[in-house]
């Protein structure tokens, strides 16, 4: 599973990078940075709640 963000329909409220730290980091203008690669396993009933959580629907898991 991997997390990817919109960038068109991000309003950079910032609340998965609250939620998810371990793979969401946000650049200087509060917009998300995701971590490349795979959502590690352990991770991903959080990512599930990160991206059911994001206001602007922008935050989506994808399965590989």
């Amino acid at each position: 599973m991997k997390v990817t963000v919109d960038p068109i329909g991000c309003r950079a409220h910032g609340l998965c990078a609250d939620l998810l730290p371990e793979v969401v980091r946000l650049d200087e203008w509060g917009y998300p940075i995701v971590a490349s690669g795979p959502v590690p396993p352990g991770l991903v009933a959080e990512a599930r709640r990160a991206a059911a959580a994001c206001p602007a629907l922008a935050l989506r898991l994808r399965k590989d």
